[in-house]
């Protein structure tokens, strides 16, 4: 009796405390990835634990820009928006490096009335950063390049481009390596005038100075830029095209302005672009899968989708009402590092490998997702300043509102105005950065908080050492069961999901040897979480079914 009065006690009282729990830490179960979450919301950039301390806080002199990176050494890499003669979502412009105690090192601006950094960079292994920038290009000049009249903007277009910049001393750049759109597109609409091709769908490699956003400067709009080092390939994301392009990084200058060489042998023009083929004249609406989508990463690491590619789809004008969705699909990546393509196609996969959604999943701009060690999946809902994880069964592991909106952190009950995020990354304990670093937890980023519920799982943030070794699955590839063998002593938890997060099979089994019949599933990819009793984290497999 006392052991009920105190379970009911504890349901009542935490049930008490998430009534008047307006942000900050939500939930955090022990299938969480363990780790340190960085974000950055107006001039504050903090970095925080699983229960929502502050470990980390740096302060900048300017609004952000968007992006933040922790990077290897500790040092902090913020873009911060200062003025100048471009405007409109996203802009930047200047680029610090702070020091681990917050001391700034390096700053440098790129932003004039030519350029403008915007939305991104990616610090790259040695030592350089990619910017992403707009550039500007009169109406007269969009008209050359067989633009067509009614559709230019009397401030002309806002094209994207790349810099590669190597920071020199405290506040001086050298931009090392460029790549201009500018110098790869081609157009239907005028024989007469540069390239002109009578069939766009035949030049996929090159952008339709027609499509985007008409009379609008900014009228591609990418707001992303990630970097693949085992490839040396760039991968950027548009949000008005509602498209992912691969481009080759390889190349010099001058390659990258034209069509040979590189790696790749194509220069700079843009070697893969998925999401919607519209864009390029090989498909049509049923085809599409973005819509307005952020934060194309590559999944990168241990985890089971390495090498796949992700992106958080905002779905502004999905077809049955507005609705966010998560994305990850593996490119068609050839022995060539190329991508295949057949002819009048479009490039695949026709559908994602995986994707997650639930029907109060919407943020219509910024926001993004990344995958963690441990198989699971950490987003951002901008809009919102939401930040949650996810298992590959979409089960919500995770989940914290953002407490500070313009003015600073807000006190618990409060609902903070303007704590939208641009997006967040999760690092793990071994990240380089925390080497000999003090981790130890602050104060809640919220003010007057609630009596703390969560706790930290500090044991790991994988299963126990001896776990692997004492869980086997045998027959992978599977025709007619599933068979694990469990050296643990422990009842197992199990769950199998298909490669677009479908469950196909949950129960509980104890004993040695665990026997699942499986022959009605479909052939394909699946994804097995064992949950050993006792232990903090799942196990992940990765199945085929034949």
């Amino acid at each position: 009796m006392q052991f009920r009065f105190f379970l009911f006690f504890l349901f009542s009282f935490g049930t008490l405390l998430a009534q008047n729990r307006t942000v900050g830490v939500f939930q955090n179960d022990a299938p969480a990835f363990n780790g340190y979450t960085l974000f950055t919301t107006g001039r504050l950039t903090y970095l925080i634990d699983n229960c929502g301390h502050e470990v980390r806080r740096w302060t900048s002199n300017y609004q952000p820009g968007l992006s933040v990176y922790l990077l290897e050494n500790g040092n902090l890499l913020r873009t911060g928006r200062v003025g100048g003669s471009f405007s409109g979502g996203g802009v930047g412009g200047r680029l610090e490096l702070f020091s681990w105690e917050g001391d700034l090192l390096w700053a440098w601006e790129y932003a004039d009335d030519r350029v403008h950094q915007h939305h991104d960079v990616a610090p790259l292994p040695n030592g350089n950063i990619l910017v992403l920038a707009w550039e500007r290009v009169t109406a007269a000049e969009a008209e050359a390049l067989g633009r067509r009249p009614n559709t230019v903007s009397s401030t002309g277009l806002w094209p994207e481009h790349l810099v590669e910049i190597r920071p020199v001393g405290a506040d001086s750049a050298e931009i090392v390596w460029q790549w201009r759109l500018w110098d790869h597109l081609v157009q239907d609409a005028a024989p007469g005038l540069p390239n002109y091709a009578p069939g766009i769908a035949d030049r996929p490699e090159r952008l339709d100075i027609n499509t985007g956003q008409p009379n609008t400067s900014d009228w591609v709009h990418c707001n992303a830029v990630s970097y693949n080092p085992q490839l040396d390939q760039i991968a950027l994301c548009s949000r008005v095209l509602s498209e992912i392009w691969i481009i080759d990084h390889s190349t010099t200058t001058a390659e990258a302005a034209g069509s040979t060489g590189g790696n790749s042998g194509r220069g700079g023009d843009i070697l893969y672009r998925w999401g919607n083929p519209q864009a390029y004249g090989r498909g049509g609406a049923v085809q599409r899968r973005l819509w307005g989508p952020h934060d194309v990463r590559w999944v990168a690491g241990e985890h089971p989708w390495a090498g796949k590619l992700m992106v958080f789809n905002n779905g502004v004008g999905r077809p049955g009402g507005n609705l966010s969705s998560v994305e990850v699909w593996a490119p068609p990546l050839n022995d060539l590092g190329t991508y295949d393509l057949n002819p009048g196609q479009p490039f695949g996969p026709a559908a994602s490998d995986w994707s997650y959604s639930d029907a109060n999943f919407y943020s219509s701009n910024i926001s993004g997702a990344h995958a963690v060690p441990n198989g699971n999946i950490v987003v951002c809902e901008g809009d919102d300043g939401r930040f949650f994880e996810v298992d590959t069964l979409g089960n919500t592991h995770w989940s914290y509102i953002n407490p500070v909106g313009m003015l600073g952190p807000v006190s618990q009950g409060q609902t903070p105005a303007n704590n939208a995020t641009f997006r967040v990354t999760r690092y793990a304990p071994g990240y380089p950065a925390f080497a000999g670093r003090d981790l130890t937890p602050g104060p809640l980023v919220e003010l007057n908080p609630l009596p703390e519920t969560c706790v930290l799982q500090t044991v790991g943030n994988g299963p126990e050492p001896d776990a692997e070794m004492r869980i086997f699955v045998h027959g992978n590839p599977l025709r007619d069961q599933l068979t694990l063998q469990n050296d643990t002593g422990n009842e197992l938890t199990v769950a199998v999901a298909d490669v677009l997060g479908r469950l196909v099979y949950r129960g509980a089994h104890a004993g040695e040897t665990i026997s699942i019949a499986c022959a009605d599933w479909p052939a394909g990819g699946y994804v097995l979480q064992v949950h050993p009793a006792g232990y903090h984290q799942p196990m992940i497999f990765n199945l085929i079914k034949h």
